[in-house]
């Protein structure tokens, strides 16, 4: 047990390793609920788990929400099937390697929490203001990551409709069919017994559209989750000495501003001509998948450029 915990712990710890943090976030919630309705289940105590579970899910009467605030959050991080988080956690990663490549982690991480919060702010209004859902609002609950992992598929779908898959029985697949695909999925679900769900995934779908439709435009929907990952990672943080010399200084925020560099395809400079056509040639003899991480930046990089 302590070696599958070191292997936990040194995958989460590794640098620009978002991607895997976020599905390693996800799973383990998942294995201590699963651990935790065995044992409570065998001694009897169903209605604990029950509880416990209930301070995660997000509900969908508002009298309710308002005082567990914080199921907005923990609801998509959360899953009790095992289905239900194995297809969403590949859902996210097969889309989630295409905009941490192209975009970087911390625009990942942008698109997974405004998609899922989207979500349930969606899940929310279509009980409450649609007469079909008022009788189920009471009753109803709703955990999963799919509004979330759906932000992400459409936000790669948007940034690189012709990207293919290759996809077991089907062959090469564009992802924009893929996406559109489960977009019409949910909307043929949205009568079924959990049609509020279903419909909710359109609100992290219309966020990961409308998120890389602003960027492209030079507007970054993301800030206000840089500005919370910034205040959480200075917390624990170690600040580093007091430097005296001017010169020092200089070199301690040279090295903050390398190290920070990375994280943002803002950073990459300004493709010229030459370099997008060589790179649109490569893409034409080896694919997409044959470009580098800084190839793929660029790549975003030219066509802000309007």
């Amino acid at each position: 047990m302590s070696g599958l915990l070191d292997d936990f712990r040194s995958e989460f710890n590794k640098p620009n390793n978002t991607l895997v943090q976020l599905i390693l976030i996800n799973t383990i919630v998942f294995l201590l609920l699963l651990i935790l309705k065995v044992i409570l289940t065998l001694a009897e105590m169903s209605g604990v788990y029950t509880l416990i579970v209930d301070q995660l899910r997000l509900p969908a009467s508002l009298s309710v929400f308002i005082m567990k605030p914080w199921t907005m959050i923990t609801y998509f991080f959360t899953h009790e099937d095992v289905f239900h988080i194995l297809f969403n956690m590949l859902f996210l990663y097969w889309f989630g390697r295409l905009i941490d490549e192209y975009l970087g982690n911390r625009r990942l991480v942008a698109l997974y929490m405004l998609g899922g919060l989207a979500g349930g702010l969606a899940y929310i209004a279509i009980y409450n203001l649609l007469p079909y859902f008022h009788e189920q609002v009471s009753d109803s609950r709703m955990l999963g990551a799919s509004a979330a992992a759906f932000s992400v598929a459409v936000g790669a779908s948007t940034l690189l409709p012709n990207y293919t898959f290759h996809l077991l029985f089907f062959g090469p697949v564009r992802i924009k069919y893929i996406a559109f695909f489960y977009i019409v999925l949910s909307l043929a679900r949205s009568i079924g017994p959990n049609a509020g769900g279903d419909l909710s995934h359109l609100g992290g779908a219309l966020v990961g559209f409308l998120f890389i439709k602003m960027l492209q435009n030079g507007t970054d929907l993301g800030q206000p989750i840089y500005w919370v990952m910034d205040g959480w990672q200075s917390l624990f943080r170690k600040k580093p000495p007091v430097k005296v010399s001017y010169r020092q200084r200089s070199s301690a925020s040279m090295s903050a501003g390398s190290y920070a560099a990375p994280s943002s395809p803002s950073a990459v400079a300004m493709p010229d001509q030459d370099e997008i056509d060589a790179i649109l040639d490569k893409i034409s003899r080896s694919g997409y998948e044959s470009l580098t991480r800084e190839e793929k930046q660029k790549l975003f990089r030219a066509s802000q450029r309007g």
